[in-house]
């Protein structure tokens, strides 16, 4: 998923500076927009990813 992320926001960053050359200011900060919630998207799947998925429940004990 983060190589994906990384893929998009290259993709934007491209579609971004083509915006500025053509002056389209409503694009730029649409893209701006996009890129900061896709860059805090990428830090949440990178600390998700480095979290364990194994929950250690214990040993269960027995009632009398």
């Amino acid at each position: 998923m983060v190589s994906r992320l990384k893929v998009i926001e290259q993709d934007l960053v491209d579609r971004r500076a083509r915006a500025e050359d053509e002056g389209w200011k409503g694009e730029i900060e649409g893209i701006d927009l996009t890129l900061s919630l896709l860059r805090q998207k990428h830090d949440e799947a990178v600390r998700l990813s480095g979290l364990s998925r194994t929950v250690h429940l214990g040993m269960p004990s027995t009632s009398p």
